[in-house]
């Protein structure tokens, strides 16, 4: 079993949580490829810019294939927030490229923009779901992720971690415990 896991649009592959993710997976067997979207091989610093999304999704996919060409058993493709969206995007328009996802605070509208939901193409995910996300994300919260979980028609399951932000400091035991739960 092999993750793919990527980073937030201010981070990196070396962002505390995916490397603590990474540790606590990796002694159940677990492969954990920790990797830095195309923006960020370009850029050591600031956020994507808004034509780098689909170059990063391309730079995800082709990671994945590579990944696929010599993995035994299933891949799995996650990422945090700017990364999990780009994920989710990507496997929306190819359902069979990942065996599921592994969303950490998906940033499912702007702070502040309730309004301006990021979820036309949750729909498409035919691949299993799991959502981790803090009670306190300005991102989106509990109950507004509840309610954009009903657009997938697949399996799903929201972890709440209580009294987390956006960067869910210290959830990575949570979020490792449910990945291998939920995947396995």
């Amino acid at each position: 079993m092999t993750l793919l896991l990527t980073h937030g649009a201010g981070s990196n592959r070396n962002a505390p949580l995916l490397v603590a993710i990474e540790n606590a997976l990796t002694p159940a067997g677990i492969e954990v490829i920790r990797y830095d979207l195309p923006f960020r091989q370009q850029r050591p610093k600031g956020p994507p810019r808004p034509g780098d999304a689909a170059n990063d999704r391309a730079g995800l996919r082709q990671q994945i294939v590579d990944l696929r060409a010599h993995a035994t058993g299933p891949v799995y493709l996650g990422g945090v927030s700017y990364g999990g969206r780009q994920a989710s995007m990507l496997l929306s328009e190819e359902p069979d490229l990942a065996d599921g996802l592994f969303l950490l605070s998906y940033p499912l509208h702007a702070p502040g923009r309730p309004d301006q939901p990021r979820t036309a193409h949750l729909p498409q995910l035919r691949a299993p779901v799991l959502f981790i996300h803090g009670s306190r994300d300005p991102f989106g919260s509990l109950e507004e992720m509840e309610s954009a979980l009903q657009l997938i028609p697949g399996r799903k399951r929201l972890v709440p971690i209580p009294g987390a932000g956006h960067d869910l400091k210290g959830a990575a035991p949570v979020a490792a415990a449910a990945f291998r739960e939920f995947f396995t």
